[in-house]
């Protein structure tokens, strides 16, 4: 089975991100999405546009160590994209932006991480919220290394969210589901807050991810550790990664920035 031809692919990118302009998700030029062409190039969206009024022809194609090889300057957060890519093999799309209240989350410190919606939990997992790193920098990609290889979606501290997929609907599909979550647990705290399942429930809901077709989800849906005495919650110990950066990753980070000064902001 082919994968999507390079028009049919930017077609795809232009339509996600009306979606997530048409649903509040961005603001202005905010956000940012990207998708893997092959195994060489990865086609992008620009800096300095509406992801509602975007352009097929000046989606930017480059390849893994962010140089352009044909479109317009790509975002300054492209590095976040190309680690994502360079880690996880298995990742062919990844988009990023500010839903309200995922964001509110993101900006209160307030992971979304406990097993508290079955559909989460059997579809996407937990949502852990990375440091605060410094857009535009190589700060924002290292966030990210604790949780890049036992997480599909991420809230980043202070910023925004970020979810990735098999393709480009699969991704922001686990977008709207990080921000459709956060907004039921907002407000299940003004009611006096969220329910934890037990390690019983959780496991129930872990064993029909085969029915859903999603047992490929690198985490089994609850990332915080809750002490053992307490057996009415879920418990996960999430696995340990390397951290290491490629020694080449600040010069992508350099070069990319460059690409985008070059033609001004």
């Amino acid at each position: 089975m082919t994968g999507p031809t390079e028009n049919e692919l930017r077609q795809s990118i232009l339509e996600i991100g009306r979606r997530m302009y048409q649903r509040g998700f961005v603001a202005a030029n905010d956000g940012n999405i990207s998708a893997r062409f092959n195994d060489e190039r990865i086609l992008a969206t620009p800096t300095g546009c509406s992801k509602g009024f975007m352009d097929a022809e000046e989606l930017p194609m480059v390849d893994l160590d962010g140089n352009v090889l044909s479109g317009a300057k790509p975002s300054s957060e492209l590095p976040l994209h190309l680690y994502i890519y360079r880690e996880r093999r298995d990742v062919n799309a990844v988009v990023h932006a500010h839903p309200p209240y995922a964001t509110g989350f993101a900006t209160a410190g307030l992971p979304l991480d406990k097993c508290v919606l079955a559909e989460i939990i059997v579809t996407i997992g937990s949502v852990p919220l990375a440091q605060y790193g410094t857009p535009s920098t190589e700060e924002l990609p290292k966030s990210l290394a604790p949780y890049i290889h036992s997480c599909d979606a991420f809230l980043l501290a202070n910023h925004g969210v970020v979810a990735v997929g098999k393709d480009l609907t699969d991704a922001y599909f686990k977008l709207e589901r990080v921000e459709h979550s956060a907004q039921i647990v907002f407000i299940a705290r003004a009611l006096g807050g969220e329910q934890v399942l037990s390690r019983e429930a959780v496991k129930k809901l872990y064993d029909l991810r085969e029915q859903y077709g999603t047992t490929d989800i690198p985490n089994p849906g609850c990332y915080v550790a809750q002490p053992k005495e307490e057996p009415d919650t879920c418990d996960f110990d999430h696995p340990e990664h390397d951290t290491d950066f490629p020694d080449d990753f600040d010069e992508i980070v350099e070069r990319v920035l460059a690409a985008v000064k070059k033609s001004g902001t």
